[in-house]
């Protein structure tokens, strides 16, 4: 999964087609602003023009995903729900003193554990130091009647756990990591030793081993606790399984229901290979208005890359821009002839990429309050290469963004003021452009050879880094190709490929950074890929000075000058990652991401830090879901479903807390 999708047909057809839905001028997209962070709200298209049938399948698919929120706090870290718990009721009883800073600073703490489920940041995987003493917490607490276990409120304060997820090898890739997927005496070997003893039944067809359960020690013996009903997060999943019964009641055809009746099934049974059988039904079910994701999907959090992270998505199709958007994966096999990567790790026959702009109606769980802005999935590689995936774009996330407000670093970051007009007109077009090259090219192109284990067992940590990093790689190459001319995505071939080269390499060695702490390597999977990308084609193409760091009164700027040669270097290191995930090459895909993408310039942060204060625009976004609204007669009849967006933050998640707590402390 990546996050994104392609504007230059979107942005103006969002402008045309859904206008009246989304652009009214009392409509406020941005809500508020702490820490880091953005509060945006979204709307939701086209709602209205659904049948009853339909509303109440949005609805159905919303509460089966908000029951399920509790999860990923506890995957997180074991101490988050308590945590949170706690400082939610101090919020709702603490009657003292609420204008002083150490209450501002109590108040900014909840809201980013809020924002991250959990007291881990969602990108740099920094545990959050409180600005606000154990004294004064302490005194909240007892002031509220309020309690909390000794060992979570130590971990608010103490120096353990400073990592959600940790990919430092030397530091252990489990016992550096806060997740909550392994027993603290659990090690890496013991790990790899479990699942190598696993017997898959076919090799051809491997289930994805540890996806839906946490390891622990029962007896100096590993054993998996599964999640599922009458399993781990049983109380959660037997509400996500009364909701998606309630969902199959009002399905818009059998094969949604049987979908449905798939994933009932998986979250009764724990069974991965019900979850196969139930991604392949998913993936081939293509009519109707509505879809969604549940489940236990992306293994960016463990660092094993075994563990998922529970999320829910629920869409509704904007059809008149999905036509243009299939543009292009109906040439998918075309692009994968034509690739740089070697004949013998090519696809032959690419099948079943759908594409589709959706409207999200709501999040939860790893999508939610940061939200993609396109999805392509299933990612079993089996799959995908026998039954196809489907790649969307969250258009109305895209639009909220769009008009939430720019911060111009740009101006800061960038020298070339032809190519700062470029980009700042046609650079959204460009960058959905390659995700929308990303998503359905990238993620769906070349194969591994056979016999050669999963990029999970063979690339190890490295993995989602090596992903992310081809499947950019394939946008990069191919958003300058004269194809995009020929199938009519569009006119502007020359300037797309200036805004997005350019923005790529600026935000891959400069700008990304300035959401690192100082003297901290890259930790994030998608951040050391656009790192190690751009700073290999910026070594490599010195020789021809295809790229030119330039020092102007203390400013470092990179100055792209031979774009046809840079695509070039796009084209070689494609190829190469392509053979390291095809070969299962570890040792290769290890020095490309440690050499490139995790050690970080200590002066060039420290001068990006400094030009970035004068910004005040928080670098990391997200969203409030619009709350869904049963409107039922005298019968308790479901009559109609109406959308309120909350005034707050604060307010939706206090009214999450109320209608959504389905798990205890621990679990």
């Amino acid at each position: 999964m990546k996050k994104n999708l392609f504007k230059a047909i979107l942005i103006l057809l969002i402008l045309i087609g859904c206008k009246n839905d989304l652009s009214e001028s009392k409509f406020s997209f941005f809500a508020e602003q702490f820490a880091d962070t953005r509060i945006l709200r979204y709307k939701i298209p086209g709602f209205n023009k659904l049948t009853l049938d339909q509303k109440k399948l949005v609805y159905y698919l919303t509460q089966a995903g908000l029951v399920g929120r509790d999860i990923m706090y506890d995957q997180n870290y074991k101490h988050n729900l308590s945590i949170k718990r706690a400082l939610e009721n101090i919020y709702l009883n603490y009657r003292g003193d609420r204008s002083t800073n150490a209450w501002n600073e109590y108040e900014i703490y909840l809201k980013r554990i809020w924002f991250s489920n959990g007291i881990h940041h969602h990108y740099s995987n920094d545990k959050f130091i409180p600005k606000f003493s154990k004294k004064y917490l302490k005194d909240l607490l007892d002031e509220s009647n309020t309690s909390l276990n000794y060992d979570a409120f130590d971990a608010i304060f103490n120096s353990k756990d400073l990592k959600k997820v940790n990919l430092d090898p030397e530091l252990g890739l489990i016992k550096g990591s806060a997740v909550n997927f392994y027993d603290d005496n659990i090690t890496e070997s013991e790990v790899n030793d479990f699942y190598k003893q696993k017997i898959i039944d076919d090799h051809n067809k491997p289930v994805s081993l540890g996806l839906n359960s946490k390891l622990i020690k029962v007896d100096g013996a590993i054993e998996e606790k599964v999640w599922k009903l009458n399993g781990m997060y049983s109380d959660a999943i037997e509400k996500i399984i009364f909701w998606l019964r309630k969902a199959a009641t009002v399905s818009e055809n059998d094969q949604q229901k049987k979908t449905f009746e798939l994933l009932i099934k998986y979250y009764e049974t724990g069974d991965l290979k019900i979850w196969d059988d139930y991604n392949i039904k998913w993936v081939n079910t293509k009519e109707g208005d509505i879809d969604y994701i549940n489940g236990f999907i992306e293994v960016y959090n463990d660092p094993l890359a075994y563990k998922a992270s529970f999320e829910s998505v629920v869409q509704i199709k904007d059809f008149e821009m999905s036509k243009k958007m299939n543009a292009v994966s109906k040439y998918a096999q075309w692009f994968e002839d034509n690739s740089t990567i070697s004949d013998n790790h090519k696809r032959k026959n690419v099948v079943g990429i759908s594409y589709n702009t959706v409207n999200v109606a709501s999040e939860a769980g790893a999508t939610s309050p940061s939200s993609p802005i396109g999805i392509n999935l299933p990612n079993a590689n089996w799959i995908r290469a026998n039954h196809g995936s489907k790649s969307v774009s969250l258009g109305n996330i895209l639009f909220s963004y769009a008009n939430a407000g720019s911060s111009g670093r740009i101006n800061e970051f960038a020298l070339n003021k032809e190519h700062i007009n470029i980009e700042k007109k046609y650079g959204n077009e460009a960058d959905d452009l390659h995700t929308a090259l990303h998503e359905v090219i990238g993620h769906a192109s070349g194969k591994i050879i056979d016999g050669v284990g999963t990029p999970k067992e063979t690339l190890k940590s490295y993995s989602s880094t090596l992903e992310e990093a081809r499947a950019d790689l394939v946008g990069l190459y191919f958003i300058s190709d004269k194809k995009m001319e020929e199938i009519g995505i569009t006119k502007h071939l020359k300037e797309y490929t200036i805004a997005q080269y350019n923005s790529y390499i600026r935000n891959g060695l400069m700008t990304q950074l300035i959401r690192i702490k100082p003297g901290n390597d890259i930790e994030e999977s998608h951040m050391r890929n656009r790192q190690m990308i751009s700073k290999w084609v910026y070594e490599k193409g010195k020789k021809d000075n295809v790229i030119e760091k330039i020092i102007i009164e203390n400013k470092t700027y990179f100055i792209i000058n031979d774009y046809e040669k840079l695509r070039g270097l796009f084209g070689v290191l494609l190829k190469e990652i392509q053979r390291i995930k095809s070969e299962g090459d570890y040792e290769a895909g290890k020095n490309l991401v440690e050499n490139y993408g995790v050690k970080i310039d200590i002066d060039l942060h420290k001068e990006i830090l400094m030009r970035n204060e004068k910004f005040t625009s928080a670098p990391y976004s997200g969203f409030m879901n619009p709350n869904l609204i049963p409107i039922k007669n005298s019968s308790n009849d479901i009559i109609d479903i109406k959308i309120e967006q909350s005034k707050s933050f604060s307010d939706q998640m206090l009214m999450y807390k109320k209608k959504y707590s389905t798990l205890p402390n621990y679990n």
